[in-house]
């Protein structure tokens, strides 16, 4: 029996996520790679590519699984990409570590063009997200929206073969793929706010099965920090496959920055909120959220009725 066995999608991202924690965790634990193994568990969202989640269930699709695998004991991590992680846990299970974090931004992909802003009238961008959908038609209402799913291999192929003018993919899986040089160019935290988590890594484990040394040694504290601070909106505001919804927070010194945002998914309305903490306080995770979630719901009573769920 191998010592440590890590859950995974079996994407070829999720692999190269996994494999980066399999081997992070096996220096932590000074064990051989081949006593921490990779377990490979297919998800109910991997198997759906012809529609967008919101029609089926929602990012959890991603992760029942394997968090249902946790709590039978046949995997003792699970590696999932943050934003996928609904805003609460399930009973027993808790996230034990967030890694450092990678590039937040979202990156623009063309055969044809450099930028969102040169793309022709009417131009047919690819994305399954509706934040991505909204923030483009904020910028340029022309645009068709066309549904994108798949790996990120297929979607660079589709790319490339012309069948959209453009696609949006997240930068931190172009990187840990290995694919950065698809980049045309990166889409400023302004004018495209990541969804929650973006970027970011969540390492899950049982609830009690969490003092070892890789967890000291892979949690990152200012990552953690800036990731409740933006989960703290995402619960204010429902944030979820239905909801166009996007947070970042930043660090600098002893100060968390947080931006949150709500638009409606034709991108006639944007509702926006900042602000800021200090982090020397005696829990500062637990600022961090309340920050989140009191900038997520001043942005929902901003809304009010006028948002739009779809």
């Amino acid at each position: 029996m191998p010592t440590i066995r890590i859950g995974t999608r079996r994407s070829a991202l999720a692999l190269a996520q996994s494999g980066m924690m399999q081997r992070a965790i096996a220096a932590a634990m000074g064990l051989p790679i081949e006593e921490v193994v990779l377990v490979e568990i297919v998800t109910t969202g991997d198997q759906i590519q012809d529609r967008r989640l919101m029609e089926v269930g929602g990012k959890a699709l991603f992760t029942k699984e394997i968090e249902e695998a946790l709590l039978d004991g046949r995997v003792d991590i699970a590696v999932h990409s943050m934003k996928d992680v609904p805003a609460e846990q399930p009973p027993g299970l808790t996230i034990a570590a967030i890694p450092e974090r990678e590039d937040a931004r979202d990156a623009f992909i063309s055969r044809d063009f450099d930028t969102l802003e040169a793309l022709p009238q009417g131009g047919r961008l690819g994305t399954a997200s509706l934040r991505r959908q909204a923030q483009a038609l904020t910028l340029r209402p022309d645009l068709q929206i066309e549904m994108l799913r798949g790996n990120i291999d297929t979607r660079l192929r589709r790319a490339a073969e012309g069948d959209f003018d453009a696609i949006l993919l997240a930068a931190s899986g172009l990187n840990r793929l290995g694919r950065a040089e698809s980049v045309r160019g990166y889409l400023s935290l302004d004018a495209f706010l990541p969804a929650p988590g973006q970027g970011a890594l969540a390492l899950q484990t049982r609830e009690g099965d969490t003092d070892h040394a890789w967890v000291r040694a892979l949690d990152d504290r200012d990552t953690r920090l800036a990731i409740a601070a933006e989960r703290g909106a995402m619960v204010a505001l429902e944030g979820s496959c239905r909801t166009a919804v996007g947070a970042h927070a930043s660090i600098a010194g002893t100060t968390l920055t947080l931006t949150t945002e709500m638009l409606a998914p034709d991108g006639t309305a944007r509702w926006r909120r900042s602000g800021h903490i200090d982090l020397t306080g005696p829990d500062a995770e637990h600022s961090a959220r309340e920050l989140g979630l009191a900038l997520g719901q001043q942005v929902h009573a901003a809304a009010g009725d006028q948002r739009v769920a779809v």
